[in-house]
């Protein structure tokens, strides 16, 4: 009796453990397959015909885009996505300017009569492991149910547009703005509940134009570094994924105000107002950016910088008659980043660090999205003077700041779906280290 007693112990006290167990390695596999499921098997190319986009006219527009190669990740401890070179892709483009509707006319380069096509024909190839071109099919069933917003300058409206058009390939999104102001745009991937949006904030304070014409004839600004521009930040609060950029308007001459007063200006040539330079704004500008992400508390998403991408005028300043006239891209050893583009860079870099040591208190996620290195390579990817008809009056006639759709800008959303990839990962990881801490054994 004594051994039937000490049996019938053993097992009831078994028992509830090994349930417990089953209950875990259950939840453990449910949850594995929701976040990895995205990352496989998907097809890499799926073509939809429309009867409503015109007839190719050129050799060039005929063209259809290839099957997207193997997805290959071969990505080591220590690789460095942002590091690499330039490398052929000739299977580029994946869309052309009469297969996608979404691209701005003054980046779209083959309408205006760009001779060349090479600049299309190169994709990114990091040090030590490989950047997969960006799978549409793929990306879009990663960000199903959510949501992503571009704020800055019209640098993440052209990536923007570039995503668009090489998502065109499973869908096009339907316009769901809220206004008809073309700087504000929403659009919605109905088949995917996915939702796509860019504010347009060239300073992302605050900021308002004093004098349309101004020193240098492209006006004058008056910056207020440290409020928030509230056309954005009341904005964000429900996205999944916010990139933000900025940089090339800092430019321009402005007046700096902190605290409802004139500090300084940049440029500005105002009696008794002290020159503080293009940094300082620039500085005080993305602090208080970070500022207004950090202090919203309703904000759970991801919040990534995607970095200064510098011009390549060549031979006079963008309003001095220069110019980007090469047809092929740098390799590493050929250009450094220096002058300006570095002290941008390394401005980025460190409110970057400040922000995310602040945040992390908050609960807060932020990510470096570093394309200066990759962007300072290609001076070819540039409009140049094939965005807009001869003798167009328009501001940048030399444009040397945006880059053709198709083209390098294309690559950046490679790099975003590597980076998306990488937040499923660790949002796993988290799940299961919080799920771990849930179901602790006795």
């Amino acid at each position: 009796m004594k051994l039937h007693a000490m049996e019938a112990s053993g097992r009831n006290h078994f028992q509830p453990k090994f349930v417990l167990i089953i209950i875990f390695v259950t939840l453990v596999v449910l949850t594995i397959i929701p976040v990895l499921y995205p990352l496989i098997g998907y097809p890499l190319y799926v073509s939809k015909a429309s009867s409503s986009r015109p007839l190719p006219t050129t050799a060039y527009e005929s063209q259809q885009p290839e099957p997207l190669p193997s997805i290959k990740i071969s990505e080591g401890e220590d690789c460095d996505i942002f590091l690499g070179e330039w490398v052929p892709n000739h299977a580029a483009p994946y869309y052309t300017n009469t297969t996608c509707w979404a691209i701005h006319e003054h980046q779209n380069c083959m309408k205006y009569g760009r001779p060349d096509t090479e600049f299309m024909k190169w994709k990114w190839k990091p040090d030590g492991c490989e950047l997969p071109v960006l799978n549409p099919a793929q990306f879009l069933e990663i960000v199903r149910g959510k949501s992503l917003a571009f704020v800055g300058d019209s640098l993440g409206r052209n990536q923007m547009q570039s995503l668009i058009c090489l998502l065109s390939r499973i869908e096009y999104p339907v316009d769901v703005s809220y206004t008809s102001d073309e700087r504000f745009k929403r659009w919605k991937y109905t088949s995917y509940n996915f939702t796509l949006a860019y504010f347009s904030s060239t300073y992302l304070v605050k900021s308002k134009e004093r004098d349309n014409n101004g020193p240098t004839h492209t006006g004058l600004f008056n910056l207020y570094l440290d409020e928030f521009d509230e056309q954005w930040t009341t904005q964000i609060e429900g996205f999944d994924y916010v990139i933000i950029n900025g940089g090339h308007w800092f430019y321009r001459p402005s007046v700096f105000y902190e605290n409802h007063q004139i500090v300084g200006c940049h440029y500005c040539l105002i009696d008794n107002v002290k020159d503080l330079t293009k940094f300082y704004g620039f500085r005080k500008a993305f602090r208080t950016a970070f500022r207004a992400i950090n202090s919203l508390e309703n904000f759970k998403g991801v919040t990534f910088l995607r970095t200064f991408a510098p011009p390549h005028f060549e031979n006079g300043l963008w309003n001095d008659g220069g110019n980007c006239v090469r047809t092929k891209p740098f390799r590493s050893k050929e250009i450094a980043l220096d002058g300006d583009n570095l002290e941008f860079y390394m401005i980025q870099i460190e409110e970057f660090k400040r922000a995310q040591k602040e945040g992390r208190k908050k609960g807060k996620k932020y990510r470096l999205m570093d394309m200066t290195h990759a962007s300072l390579l290609r001076p070819d990817g540039h409009p140049s003077r094939y965005g807009h008809w001869p003798n167009e009056n328009v501001t940048l006639y030399n444009d040397c700041v945006h880059w053709c759709l198709p083209g390098p800008i294309d690559n950046w959303n490679d790099f975003l779906l590597q980076m998306l990839k990488m937040e499923g990962i660790r949002s796993h990881q988290e799940r299961l280290v919080s799920g771990g801490k849930r179901m602790r054994f006795k």
